[in-house]
């Protein structure tokens, strides 16, 4: 029994929880019920070599709607996959099937909000474009077998104008909030005041855990 434990270990710290079936090709990894919308490689863990993100959608088609407007609209959730690179292959390291929602939402007076993903520097973005209406963007970190949420930035904007701009270092624990006090500026006027608080945060939001990138409330740090 001791010699059992001592494998099962051995293997756990060799190749970490998740990571032990590997595929050649990153589409192998799409669940049953899922199609690809995007594909995007980077490395996220620092070891010289191109991981993967996919981004997946449900085809389920109870989820399709008829809009009064706009038609038949598919209102299946989209997810997210991460696989790191290893020697001969790909290993799963992250799945969160339905964090995000459709594209297809409705956006009020004007359209959903564009996601859009992004590997730079080791980490990775999540972005939110709504137009002149400005956009959001998350930070996420691979750390603690998981990828953890290190910082935030949004910008609030009418037009061209910047109302506000917002970021968050998880990691420093420090909020920086800068409006515009020129009320009738015009692009590049703007005037800020901005303003320094250290926030409160016990642990980390984790992206595997996280139900719907539309309830994450950023206002109450």
């Amino acid at each position: 029994m001791k010699l059992l434990l001592t494998s099962i270990l051995t293997f756990v710290l060799t190749v970490g929880f998740g990571q032990g079936v590997q595929k050649k090709n990153p589409i192998d990894f799409l669940p049953k019920g899922y199609v690809l919308v995007e594909q995007i490689k980077g490395d996220l863990n620092k070891d010289g070599s191109d991981d993967c993100v996919l981004v997946i959608k449900g085809t389920d088609k109870s989820k399709f709607v008829t809009d009064e407007y706009r038609g038949r609209l598919d209102r299946n959730r989209r997810g997210i996959l991460v696989l790191f690179h290893k020697k001969g292959g790909y290993a799963l390291v992250l799945k969160n099937y339905s964090c995000f929602s459709s594209e297809n939402e409705d956006g009020g007076v004007y359209f959903a909000p564009e996601l859009s993903l992004e590997i730079k520097k080791g980490n990775l973005y999540v972005s939110y474009a709504h137009g002149r209406y400005g956009y959001w963007e998350y930070t996420f970190r691979f750390q603690h077998s998981d990828f953890e949420l290190i910082g935030y930035d949004d910008s609030d904007n009418h037009g061209p104008v910047v109302n506000s701009e917002t970021s968050i270092n998880f990691s420093t624990r420090k909020k920086i909030v800068k409006e515009n006090t020129n009320y009738d500026a015009e692009s590049g006027e703007e005037v800020f005041r901005t303003t320094v608080t250290k926030i409160h945060q016990d642990k980390l939001i984790r992206l595997s855990l996280i139900k719907d990138f539309d309830e994450l409330d950023m206002y109450n740090y």
